[in-house]
């Protein structure tokens, strides 16, 4: 109770600072938030913010099981193998010194401005992030439950999911956090450059207008749908995958 009473009054103080700002500038280019809730219920009522956060979100999910699901195979693999980590460390310190926008631009310029354009721009950026953390977890892998696990000739799927993931599930949910935050950038800029529907198409057009208050009422849309995945899915599920360590 504590925890959560801090949690409601750090909102409450947002919500005050926020409404003050609004007071003591008196203008369009802040609103109250009782402007942007007005803003958001019509947008609802609408439908066109369900449409759009649903075509985000959906291309948000594609985007991540792929970029996750790919950086923790390449992840393991290199973190195993040395010479492998040797040869393709540069390659990974190129894709993740390339600005996100210059990969938006090449995925559009050489495959169109189509849907699988748009995911594999998503993708290759997240995925270089996904294999670094990934990679320096399975080097800190304990070597005395790897050599236990060959002694009772544990088969390698055995292995993975009795002795090695375990010991990766922090570096794994580290790697989901970032991705999700990072994931949902990527995304609005991709669809505000080809796409003609989603979060980033709107806020595109709101800005054209300068439309602050549905800006921030699509903002703090997609905010509580992350914050509605983190409470939901991500924190029960690191509760549980932690039970072995009490």
């Amino acid at each position: 109770m504590p925890n959560k009473g801090l949690s409601f009054l750090s909102a409450l103080l947002f919500l005050a600072v926020w409404q003050g700002l609004s007071s003591y500038l008196d203008s369009n280019t802040l609103p109250t938030p009782a402007t942007v809730a007005v803003v958001f219920w019509k947008e609802c009522r609408s439908g066109e913010l369900p449409f759009h956060l649903g075509v985000t979100l959906l291309r948000l999910v594609v985007s991540f099981i792929i970029a996750m699901g790919l950086g923790c195979a390449i992840g393991i693999l290199l973190g195993r193998n040395k010479k492998l980590d040797v040869f393709f460390d540069n390659w990974l310190v190129i894709f993740l010194n390339v600005p996100a926008l210059v990969t938006i631009i090449l995925c559009y310029v050489w495959f169109g401005l189509v849907e699988a354009a748009a995911i594999l721009a998503v993708v290759v950026n997240k995925l270089p992030n996904v294999i670094v953390t990934i990679r320096e977890g399975t080097r800190t892998l304990d070597p005395d439950l790897l050599a236990m696990a060959r002694c009772y000739r544990f088969s390698r799927r055995k292995t993975l999911i009795h002795v090695i993931w375990p010991q990766l599930h922090p570096f794994v949910m580290g790697a989901t956090r970032s991705g999700l935050a990072l994931i949902w950038k990527i995304i609005l800029v991709v669809e505000l450059l080809g796409r003609s529907n989603g979060m980033g198409y709107q806020l595109h057009l709101f800005f054209q207008m300068f439309d602050v208050a549905s800006i921030l009422a699509y903002t703090v849309a997609f905010v509580s749908v992350i914050q509605l995945i983190e409470l939901t899915i991500l924190k029960p599920l690191d509760r549980k995958s932690q039970q072995w360590r009490r």
